[in-house]
């Protein structure tokens, strides 16, 4: 069974940093790819990052050159380090992987940025 539990968001303000952890368990985690999404309020879940078994990562624009995602798969952990975190980046982030063509989430981890 698949079971992915976020951590690490909190209240910052404009400017600020987080780092995400997501852990992964049920899954040969090193194998598959692994996405960050977000949720703002009133507003539909939008990818904001994603990384390759070997590493490499992808961002939309609105993210580019402040987050950077990595893994561990010693520990099977996914992180999204976040620098000159906006107000726009206020939501609940979810850790995603796709496992035998379904989706699988976290139950997510608030992120609030003061502005």
């Amino acid at each position: 069974q698949v079971h992915l539990v976020e951590s690490g968001g909190g209240v910052v303000q404009a400017g600020g940093s987080l780092r995400l952890s997501c852990s992964a368990s049920g899954i040969n985690f090193r194998i598959y790819p692994m996405n960050w999404y977000r949720q703002p309020p009133g507003k539909q879940r939008e990818l904001v990052a994603s990384i390759t078994s070997g590493g490499s990562s992808n961002y939309p624009d609105s993210v580019k050159d402040r987050f950077t995602i990595s893994r561990d798969n010693v520990r099977n952990r996914l992180f999204l380090q976040m620098n000159s975190l906006k107000p726009e980046d206020t939501a609940i982030y979810y850790c995603n992987v796709r496992h035998r063509g379904d989706g699988f989430w976290g139950r997510g981890t608030q992120v609030t940025v003061s502005g």
